[in-house]
Parts: C-alpha cells; structure tokens; sequence
C-alpha cells in the first residue's frame, strides 16, 4: 500500500481487518478508511489525539420516493449497482463510492470523510448475501458521514439507490459495538440465505494515549420483504 495511511494530515485512519474468502480478500475500514494487512477489527488514529466534537440535532432528510425494488429471488445473479445511501433516522444521504482492493489487498480509500463506500466485492444491495458499506466516524476537521451510526435502533430503515432508479429498502435488525478484538468476521463476511446488508464503522472509547477508537459499530440490516 502506498505510503502510510495511518499518518496521513489531519485526518483519523483505519487499518482494517482482512476477511479472506474463496473468491476475494476483503478488507472493511471505517473511521476514515484506510487497512491495513493482518488488523484485526478498526483502529482510528487522530493527529490531534482526541475525537470529534458531538453534533446537534441530525439535518432533515426525507424518506427517498421511488420504485421500491422486489425481494430477489435465491436464483437472481445480478442487480443493478448502488450509488447513493440514504438513512433519515440520523440525517444521512451521500452518494456511494465504489471501494475495490489495492494491489496489496487494501480496500481502496474514499476521497472525502463525508461519502460512504460499497465494497464491490460484497454483495450488491438488495441480492442474496451480504452488502458491506463503510463510512468514517469522523477526521479533525469533524463528524464523518457515519458518525451518528451508533445512534440507530431496530426497526429503522435504510435505504440504498441504485442504477437503474430502484431503491432497496432494508429495516435494521440490530446495532452492536465490538472490541477491534472480537470483531466478528463471520457476522460480517459470512453467507446470507437472503439480502442482507451491513454498515460499519468506529466507535466505542476513544483512548487518548493511542488516538484510537477502541471498537467497531456495527448496524445489521435485512431487505424489507
């Protein structure tokens, strides 16, 4: 990977816990994403030593209108891509980044600490399997796109847009924060008898002495049948 992207200039970084599986290596960073080979779990970095000041209240955003798109059946192979994420319960709409793998096996980082990023070699959102998009906590200048993520509670929905105008409409089933420790791969990675989507972070104490956030927060969602 090149240069060290746990120093990079004002802004918290994120090695990233390499998941290995038949097909690909995937490697999730959150906080501002950035991997590194053999982490396990997230570990935030802040050139400043300390995180990111609360916000007020989240900015209003409407539920998205639009074609609501079918359940897949477990025969379906393909949907159309993801390119933008909307969660009004925290105020949350970007567009989504693709998010590849270096040439090392790093998840690509996204440009901006206020975008979130698809993982394309999960699951597309709304087919069978797991959809992974990450997002950053925060970074020194503030709040990420995901900082309210731990906000969230079962029963919300999350609403991802995709290419051909459909949306895929998820209802969050549960919202945990792990130790980087005991972050829980198979949860994440792991084979879905249907669509299922996962939406990953930083969180937990932030420990001064390292600049690190101590856990991932972690938000499991299944597609509204």
């Amino acid at each position: 990977m090149p240069g060290d992207l746990t120093k990079s200039a004002g802004r918290h970084i994120s090695p990233l816990r390499v998941v290995r599986r038949p097909v690909a290596a995937v490697i999730l960073a959150c906080g501002i994403i950035a991997v590194g080979a053999g982490a396990a779990g997230l570990a935030v970095a802040s050139q400043t030593g300390r995180p990111a000041a609360p916000l007020g209240k989240p900015a209003f955003v409407p539920v998205p209108v639009g074609r609501q798109a079918p359940v897949p059946l477990p025969s379906a192979r393909r949907v159309a891509r993801p390119i933008a994420l909307v969660i009004p319960a925290i105020g949350v709409s970007t567009p989504l980044v693709r998010l590849g793998l270096t040439a090392t096996g790093a998840l690509q980082v996204p440009s901006s600490t206020s975008v979130a990023g698809w993982y394309t070699g999960s699951a597309r959102p709304g087919a069978i399997g797991s959809a992974v998009i990450a997002g950053h906590i925060d970074s020194v200048s503030g709040p990420g796109v995901f900082f309210r993520l731990r906000l969230m509670h079962p029963g919300q929905r999350v609403y991802v847009r995709r290419a051909n105008g459909s949306l895929a409409v998820f209802e969050v089933t549960a919202v945990h924060s792990y130790l980087k420790t005991r972050f829980p791969t198979e949860a994440v990675y792991g084979p879905q008898p249907d669509a299922q989507l996962r939406l990953v972070t930083c969180g937990g104490t932030f420990d001064y002495a390292t600049g690190h956030y101590l856990s991932n927060v972690i938000v499991y969602a299944t597609l509204v049948q």
